[in-house]
């Protein structure tokens, strides 16, 4: 349980500490960093599945829809929450590995880390366009809708 909210605190501190490297200020500082704890709390109680996949694309679905909402309140893009949500799911280590097992000329294990490290970042991807296509649709359904209603 103290490594969940290590994990946790971690992510926040990693996430302040890339938000100043891309030099945002205020309260946009704090609520950037939030997204990656968000994601991993996420991450983790999707852990039941038994599958890191699922629980990337979970943990992503999450991160994109705090994005998304924290972007029309503070009226910034949604890249500047959703790049600093996803770092903590990104498969970094599954990177690392699989170049080690082709450097090493480990074939096989080659084809299975880079498969498994493909399709970690391919659900993170999908969860961020599945949410960002599902608001976006939103938005032209509700200006088409509100067009209708002032004719």
């Amino acid at each position: 349980m103290s490594n969940f909210f290590l994990s946790c605190l971690y992510s926040l501190l990693g996430g302040l500490g890339y938000t100043l490297i891309c030099n945002l200020r205020g309260r946009l500082l704090i609520l950037s960093s939030i997204g990656g704890t968000i994601g991993l709390t996420v991450f983790y109680l999707f852990s039941l599945s038994g599958n890191d996949i699922l629980q990337s694309f979970f943990a992503t679905i999450a991160i994109s829809i705090y994005s998304e909402v924290m972007s029309r309140i503070c009226k910034t893009p949604v890249t500047i929450f959703l790049i600093v949500g996803v770092l903590p799911l990104v498969p970094g280590g599954g990177l690392y590995y699989t170049m080690e097992y082709c450097i090493n000329g480990n074939i096989p294990m080659f084809i299975e880390e880079g498969l498994h490290t493909f399709f970690i970042a391919g659900a993170i991807a999908v969860g961020i366009i599945l949410v960002s296509s599902v608001v976006r649709l939103y938005y032209r359904i509700k200006a088409s809708v509100s067009k209708k209603v002032r004719l």
